[in-house]
């Protein structure tokens, strides 16, 4: 797989260019995917957004707790006052039903929240995943044995049974986003484990990896040095899926109720009670639901962006695929 990461194809050609970066051939093949493209602005466009939250809300003059009850009805239940949910110039997408909170202000700090959360427990599950599955393959016997064991234990368990099990009976002093972090980092990193068990017992076979062993080595300068590399691929194309995983993972604790809570805003928190204000405030349940929508499906098409980019069988059969299509159809033309 490293091996293949550090060389590339002339355009046009099937020449090899020794010694080329895999950096550039990564962005090379990954410019030919127009809805990785995209798709990468928009992640880049909402992490912009939820690292400008304090800029953005300064800008508009409000906050995501300060309380409005002057903007809601209370003989209507809290209805925002005004049409289209209290938008103003003051409130840019209206204003939270009961409360009167800015809703522009609680969207992208909820932003800040479902990302950060989303992206350190993928982390967590990254780190725990590449030191377990290495281990297991470079171990020998029980150890091996042992650590395998181990990680199909955690593959089997339910992660939203397990994550609702531990976050209704932590204090609810202990800070929600990081306990919600830490519960689905430490709790869904066996698949990638796995991943790496496979990939290192791969690459243990190859003539580079023997010769350094044959050197006199170490194991874990043989795993620093060699075989990290080789797993930078399967790694990051795992890391590109989870992400949109554990944002939804986030949102739905949330949701349940025993994720983040009240006042923090969260897309998932902020849904808990849009469902009963969908006629009269439809804005307050369709903003934090497409936001979700949108976010998780560009890091999902990114994340297939990155697979093919970083693959290069994939991307073989993509080219392969593309220049056949080509040529039939200017042989129809040429026909014609």
């Amino acid at each position: 797989m490293s091996e293949a990461l550090l060389t590339a194809r002339t355009p046009g050609t099937d020449t090899v260019v020794p010694g080329a970066s895999g950096a550039r051939q990564f962005w090379r093949r990954l410019r030919t995917q127009r809805a990785a493209l995209v798709a990468a602005a928009v992640v880049a466009l909402l992490v912009l957004v939820a690292v400008a939250a304090p800029l953005l809300t300064a800008l508009e003059g409000q906050d995501p707790t300060t309380y409005h009850p002057s903007l809601v009805e209370s003989a209507r239940g809290g209805v925002p006052t005004g049409s289209f949910g209290g938008i103003s110039g003051d409130h840019w997408l209206g204003v939270e039903p009961q409360t009167g909170r800015d809703l522009f202000a609680r969207l992208v700090y909820g932003a800040r929240v479902s990302l950060g959360v989303a992206l350190a427990a993928t982390v967590i599950q990254v780190v725990v995943g590449v030191v377990m599955g290495i281990a297991s393959a470079l171990g020998r016997g029980w150890v091996d044995q042992l650590l395998s064991r181990i990680t199909d234990i955690f593959v089997a368990m339910p992660l939203m049974i397990m994550s609702l099990a531990l976050l209704a009976i932590v204090p609810a002093s202990f800070p929600r986003p990081v306990l919600v972090t830490l519960v689905i980092g430490f709790i869904a990193w066996g698949n990638i484990a796995k991943i790496v068990r496979a990939q290192t017992l791969t690459l243990k076979g190859l003539d580079y990896v023997s010769a350094a062993r044959l050197s006199g080595w170490g194991t874990w300068r043989i795993a620093r040095r060699e075989l990290l590399p080789g797993l930078a691929a399967p790694v990051i194309t795992y890391a590109a899926i989870l992400m949109p995983v554990n944002i939804s993972v986030e949102a739905a604790l949330s949701f349940l109720g025993v994720g983040v809570k009240p006042p923090t805003p969260s897309w998932g928190q902020m849904l808990t009670a849009a469902d009963v204000w969908y006629q009269a405030a439809p804005q307050y349940l369709l903003l934090p639901a497409g936001s979700l929508f949108v976010t998780v499906l560009a890091l999902t098409v990114l994340g297939d962006g990155v697979r093919v980019a970083l693959d290069p069988r994939a991307a073989s059969r993509l080219s392969v695929g593309t220049g056949s299509r080509r040529e039939a159809r200017a042989g129809k033309e040429g026909t014609a």
